[in-house]
């Protein structure tokens, strides 16, 4: 299993879609076997799917995460895990550990940070989902890889 961590100076980045970052941890049987920091070179919100994708993730441990990247996630079959702060290598152990509860419904909500904030400087990155719609419709639609009949 691939972890895969936003990650600034030891912590996990509060803004997913602005990450310059990831630190991906491999793990087996709850044991982590290694870990390695790549550069996003650039990429940013959307694009971060794709460059998950690539780089083998099956979960991300995030801060703020906004409804496009959050659906982007799941329509890749990445399992996501938000509102998190603090040393990356802690969420990880918590994960790792089963101390982590999947919570479709955090996110930021805003995308207008004033420079040096993040989602998790004023909200934590738990904001109520503002498409339940959406949220839903994932659920139900039998081409959704989150389907639930």
């Amino acid at each position: 299993m691939k972890i895969a961590v936003p990650f600034e100076d030891g912590q996990v980045f509060q803004h997913f879609g602005r990450s310059a970052q990831f630190k991906f941890y491999e793990a087996e049987n709850g044991q982590l076997l290694r870990t390695e920091v790549i550069p996003t070179n650039g990429q940013g919100h959307g694009a971060l799917a794709g460059f998950l994708v690539q780089h083998g993730a099956d979960v991300v441990l995030c801060g703020g995460i906004g409804t496009g990247a959050q659906v982007a996630l799941m329509q890749a079959g990445i399992q996501l895990f938000g509102g998190l702060s603090g040393a990356a290598d802690a969420a990880v152990a918590d994960y790792l550990a089963g101390k982590l509860v999947f919570d479709p419904d955090i996110h930021c909500t805003h995308h207008d940070h004033d420079e040096g904030r993040s989602c998790g400087s004023h909200c934590g990155g738990r904001v109520p989902l503002i498409f339940p719609i959406l949220h839903q419709h994932l659920l139900q639609c039998p081409g959704s890889l989150w389907h639930r009949p």
